[in-house]
C-alpha cells in the first residue's frame, strides 16, 4: 500500500510517498515529472516509518545539517542505468557539486572507449524521483553553471547556498 504526505519546506510544498518499506518519491509541489508514474490518488494520505524517516531528515537538512542518508531505506522505481546515475549522486558529499560529464566518466570508468553520455545522465538526473535526498541539485554545468532543475533553478540555488556548495575537483 502506498502512504503520502506533504511536507512543508522553507522552500515550499514537498510531497513524500512511500510504501511500507521504502521511500518512494520526494518532489517539489509542481515540479516537472511531478509524482513520476505513480498516481497519487492511489495512495493513503499518512505517515509511514520511510515518511516519517524522510521528515526527520529534511528538518535537520533544511536547519543547515548534514543528516546521514543511510537513515532512509530508498527505492527509486527507475530503470538500470538510471540506478546507476543515482548511486554517484548518492556519493557526492554534501556542500561538494559535479557535473554532468564527471558523471558519464565515473559510468565509465571500466571502459576502453569513453563517450560522452551526458544527455542521457541529464536525462536521469532530471527524473530523479527521490530529488533533495538523492542530491540531484548537486549537479552543474562543466563550466560550473547552474543547468536544470525538475524543481526549478530558484530551488536548486536555495539548496546550494544552504549547503554553502563548492566545486571540488
Amino acid at each position: 500500500m502506498l502512504t503520502k504526505k506533504n511536507y512543508q519546506s522553507p522552500l515550499g510544498e514537498i510531497t513524500l510517498l512511500s510504501d511500507e518499506t521504502y521511500l518512494l518519491g520526494v518532489w517539489f509541489k509542481e515540479q516537472k515529472y511531478f509524482a513520476a508514474n505513480y498516481d497519487l490518488n492511489q495512495a493513503k494520505e499518512d505517515k509511514s516509518l520511510p515518511i516519517i524517516n524522510a521528515i526527520d531528515w529534511l528538518d535537520a537538512y533544511f536547519k543547515g545539517e548534514n543528516p546521514d542518508l543511510k537513515k532512509i531505506k530508498l527505492k527509486p522505481e527507475v530503470t538500470e542505468f538510471r540506478k546507476k546515475v543515482l548511486k554517484i549522486l548518492s556519493d557526492v558529499p554534501y556542500g561538494s557539486l559535479i557535473t554532468y560529464k564527471e558523471i558519464s566518466n565515473l559510468l565509465q570508468v571500466n571502459e576502453e572507449k569513453k563517450r560522452n553520455m551526458s544527455q542521457a545522465v541529464g536525462g536521469a538526473v532530471g527524473h530523479n524521483p527521490l530529488s533533495i535526498i538523492i542530491p540531484c541539485h548537486r549537479v552543474v554545468g562543466t563550466d560550473g553553471s547552474m543547468t536544470g532543475y525538475a524543481g526549478g533553478l530558484e530551488k536548486k540555488k536555495a539548496l546550494l547556498t544552504l549547503e554553502q556548495a563548492h566545486l571540488k575537483k
